[in-house]
């Protein structure tokens, strides 16, 4: 009588080795930063071509294999003199962006976006309002994105837009080093309005500065009055920390309020400077010490010598290196990054 041979069952599973591999693209929003990121991450930006055709539609292709690669994508959604980009431009050319690589077969896409374009249109203010910084989330999910990487929005619910992971980071603690480096003397934080209260009581205790409040009311879209200030200015140096600055027709209004209550300097933080329309002399007219921004966001031409651009470079490749490398982006922060 024979025995039987076992029969040797087939495995569940095929056991390959694989290497992540890391490419870093930019867009022409601002495609200096994305020189930054790659110098920082110790690799060279992959090409890939873009233009925009002579009847102002964007093209995009990717010169190499990106199959199987993590492709990172820089591109905040904001317009850039320099390159010709409107902020339309910059988003349409990011999704194109999206949708080839996840045709290319990238194994995760990215989008690092530290300026979140049409974040202020978060919510219906008025009737019949779209919710476009919602309408923006879900484009850029369509065309693919596996997550994004943003800075300082405009506020924090808008990472509830997303259905996919969402690291927001923040610049405040780069601001905050700045000041507290300048060893100011009788130093108050000033906050533009109700809603930045948080922010700005944070900020203040960073750098172990008082705190005071602008009661501040907006009549029309990009239109700022001052009423009064909310605490006491008198004889200080005062910082006016808000999260964007566009036209600066807040800031000019919130200066004079905080001049006329008895400050003698006054100096203005934010992370985003959009600097659109007559920003320029609007701060020329506010006469500021100085003007302290990151570079999410290209400067535009004109700048006046008052305006200081702090890198946010290093801020990115560490959270970049933290999703490739599956670790905790919390950890850039310590875990403090909802400030809003």
């Amino acid at each position: 009588m024979s025995s039987a041979v076992p029969q040797e069952h087939p495995q569940s599973h095929l056991e390959i080795g694989y290497g992540k591999q890391l490419m870093l693209f930019s867009g022409r929003a601002h495609q200096q930063l994305g020189n930054d990121i790659a110098g920082k991450l110790g690799v060279e930006l992959g090409g890939v071509t873009l233009k925009t055709f002579s009847n102002g539609e964007v093209y995009c292709r990717y010169e190499e294999s990106i199959r199987g690669a993590d492709v990172f994508i820089v591109q905040p959604i904001c317009g850039n003199e320099r390159t010709g980009m409107t902020a339309n431009d910059s988003l349409m050319e990011l999704l194109e962006m999206v949708d080839a690589a996840v045709g290319g077969s990238a194994h995760r896409v990215v989008a690092v976006c530290p300026w979140y374009g049409y974040s202020r249109q978060d919510k219906k203010s008025a009737p019949r309002e779209p919710i476009s910084a919602r309408l923006v989330a879900r484009m850029l999910e369509t065309a693919g994105i596996d997550r994004i990487l943003t800075m300082d929005l405009h506020s924090g619910q808008i990472q509830g837009f997303f259905q996919k992971p969402c690291d927001h980071m923040t610049a405040m603690w780069m601001l905050t080093r700045y000041f507290a480096d300048q060893s100011l003397e009788d130093l108050v934080v000033v906050s533009p309005d109700a809603g930045r209260v948080k922010l700005n009581k944070k900020f203040a205790a960073t750098i172990g500065a008082e705190l005071a409040i602008l009661n501040k009311e907006r009549p029309a879209q990009q239109v700022a009055e001052i009423g009064y200030v909310i605490g006491d200015v008198k004889g200080k140096t005062a910082v006016i920390v808000d999260d964007i600055i566009d036209t600066a027709g807040t800031l000019k209004a919130a200066a004079q309020t905080v001049r006329d209550a008895g400050a003698t300097r006054v100096l203005a933080a934010a992370t985003h400077g959009v600097f659109s329309g007559n920003a320029w002399e609007n701060l020329a007219a506010a006469a500021f010490d100085e003007v302290v921004v990151t570079d999410t966001i290209p400067l535009p031409k004109g700048a006046p010598d008052n305006i200081t651009v702090l890198p946010c470079a290093d801020l990115l490749t560490s959270s970049i290196r933290q999703i490739f490398t599956d670790g905790s982006v919390s950890e850039v922060f310590r875990g403090e990054n909802q400030l809003f």
